[in-house]
């Protein structure tokens, strides 16, 4: 626990919120692409899956390695747009918002799905959550003044 502990302090800095935005992901798509969908960097610490989701502008599928935090059940998955404590949405809540329906890889499988942000009663319960989860992102919520987006994702029925 010693070395998660470690993690955490480091991923709830200011320098670190500056330099991870431009590595942590390009790593994340290099090794998941090099595994074929079988591992992300990232989730060694934390679960994570890839998010393929339509360019709320451009219209075109966006791919993002993101942490997430899988719910109790294994049937849905909860995104955090925290943008690692910067001060805007990361652009993948945007086309979210613009296009809910997505996939994600998730341990290498590919899964329809379908994104809800949360809000109100709901997100609050959730954030809860997620602060005993990974702790840092109270460390994002502080440093910004917009309220960080918690999206949860469900698989889509087949058709």
């Amino acid at each position: 626990m010693i070395g998660v502990r470690a993690v955490q302090k480091v991923s709830s800095t200011r320098a670190f919120a500056k330099v991870a935005p431009h590595v942590i992901p390009a790593l994340d798509r290099a090794v998941h692409r090099l595994t074929r969908g079988k591992v992300l960097l990232s989730a060694q610490l934390l679960p994570g899956v890839i998010l393929t989701a339509t360019g709320a502008r451009s219209g075109r599928p966006r791919r993002t390695p993101l942490a997430c935090m899988p719910e109790e059940g294994g049937g849905s998955w909860i995104l955090v747009g925290s943008n690692f404590g910067r001060t805007g949405h990361p652009a993948w809540t945007a086309n979210l918002l613009a296009h809910p329906d997505a996939e994600i890889s998730w341990k290498g499988t590919d899964i329809p799905v379908t994104a809800a942000l949360l809000a109100g009663e709901e997100r609050a319960a959730v954030w809860k959550t997620l602060l005993t989860f990974w702790p840092p992102y109270a460390a994002y919520q502080e440093r910004v003044e917009r309220e960080i987006r918690l999206f949860r994702i469900t698989p889509r029925p087949s058709a």
